[in-house]
């Protein structure tokens, strides 16, 4: 069992420009300086060298600087224009202020903004930034459980990457296939990136509540564990009904806490989980089923649901139109292929939420195999579709060319592990924070490590 002495500090990605602007408020420190800094600055590569320049200062540095706050209890910084939701429909920027430690490192001929603080404080603002901070304390001590179990088990999987001198493979490519997921390699300069790719963090931005902190502080160093392992926790906003397992979505690896599992009380009746069976998948995906998820209760989605994730109206059961046109001109442009005309779409593999592990694009030039569920909805939608748990239907037929394509799916993400809008009901309904996690979570055990 993994066991830490005492409260590890964390480092997280915030933004990568090649010019950055940033206040600092309050007397911050840089190590081999004199002189303390406050005040308004910009960053930028010259010469390949770091240069920040302020009112009355500049500074040269070779690699990377690091800015320490005196007072960190009442100090903090401003980072202007932070991309959050990046490739998402509700991708926007924000000036976003932050406690703790800002390091610039300099990287491929951009600036790396990164902030350095302790683990605790992070997650106040992790289930501050990713739900509400007025949500029910038990759903926040759940959040705050497997937000930390999932950054301590994610730091874990790079240590022994690093030491051990593996490589992490995450695509498999082909004439005839394109198989990608998304996983830890992406991160190499910080532990955790501060967006949906690892866990939502905002910094102080966000209106903090007792509650959040309270959950925080109560669950301090409470992690899910599994035989010997801190549990990789994934979460996803709602999981249409019945939850993914882990291999179907990153790389093929099977964890018996991240199995499928029906987000309700018992089974759904007079539906066949059978998956493999079109009709199977079609039938629950365009019905209505019984679970935690499938509520339109406002004040419980407002707990998960921030200001701008408020703008999806439809998640458990939804529908998207595309035509011709416009589903051609897509799968293009996300891919870099031209297929032609898209003759078929064809689900050849799925995974235990019927979600699409493998899509075959047929098309009148060229003919893919694609995966897994990220990558699926990347390609069939200018942001991200809402889940890969989708049915197809292809209408008005000439000369072997469908003139629309309409994708009925469940779900919003990749579904495995806790349902945020499922757990928000189960704490609405009196569950408590240990039910919930136990729910989704079903062969884990919670241990304090520090």
């Amino acid at each position: 069992m993994i066991t830490i002495e005492q409260e590890p500090n964390i480092s997280v990605g915030i933004l990568s420009e090649k010019q950055i602007e940033f206040e600092l408020h309050g007397d911050f420190k840089s190590y081999g300086m004199r002189q303390t800094f406050s005040g308004k600055f910009t960053a930028e590569v010259k010469d390949d060298r770091i240069v920040c320049r302020g009112d009355e200062e500049k500074i040269e540095i070779s690699d990377e600087i690091t800015f320490e706050p005196q007072n960190p209890s009442v100090e903090s910084f401003l980072l202007k224009e932070v991309t959050i939701g990046v490739k998402f429909h509700w991708e926007r920027k924000e000036k976003e202020r932050f406690t703790g430690q800002l390091k610039l490192k300099k990287d491929e001929g951009k600036i790396t903004a990164i902030n350095i603080l302790p683990i605790e404080s992070y997650l106040v603002s992790v289930i501050s930034s990713e739900m509400s901070a007025k949500s029910s304390l038990q759903l926040l001590k759940a959040h705050a459980i497997i937000s930390r179990s999932w950054l301590l088990s994610q730091i874990e999987k790079s240590r022994l990457l690093k030491t051990e001198k593996q490589s992490y493979a995450s695509s498999f490519e082909s004439e005839a296939e394109h198989i990608k997921w998304y996983g830890r390699e992406d991160h190499k300069l910080f532990d955790v990136c501060a967006d949906d790719h690892c866990q939502r963090y905002q910094g102080i931005t966000k209106v903090f509540t007792e509650g959040a902190r309270q959950a925080v502080k109560q669950t301090a160093g409470v992690v899910l564990v599994s035989g010997q392992d801190i549990c990789d926790t994934r979460y996803s906003k709602s999981c249409g009904g019945i939850s993914e397992s882990f291999g179907n979505v990153w790389e093929p690896v099977n964890y018996d806490y991240l199995s499928s599992i029906v987000d309700y009380k018992f089974e759904p009746e007079n539906y066949n989980r059978d998956f493999s069976n079109e009709l199977n998948a079609r039938k629950w995906i365009k019905n209505n089923p019984p679970a935690f998820c499938n509520t339109k209760d406002k004040k419980i989605l407002s707990q998960v649901l921030l200001d701008y994730d408020q703008e999806t109206t439809d998640f458990y059961r939804w529908k998207v139109e595309y035509t011709k046109q416009e589903i051609a001109a897509l799968i293009s442009g996300n891919t870099g292929i031209d297929f032609g005309d898209i003759l078929d779409l064809v689900p050849l593999e799925r995974g235990d939420s019927a979600r699409l592990v493998k899509l075959k694009i047929i098309g009148s030039k060229k003919t893919l195999t694609i995966g897994k569920e990220l990558e699926i909805r990347r390609v069939l939608s200018k942001s991200h579709l809402y889940s890969s748990a989708i049915v197809i239907t292809k209408e008005n037929i000439e000369d072997g060319v469908p003139q629309k394509f309409i994708l009925n799916g469940a779900g919003w993400g990749h579904g495995v592990g806790l349902c945020q809008i499922g757990a928000a009901v189960m704490a609405a309904k009196g569950y408590q924070f240990d039910e919930i996690l136990m729910h989704y979570f079903h062969s884990a055990k919670l241990n304090k490590i520090y």
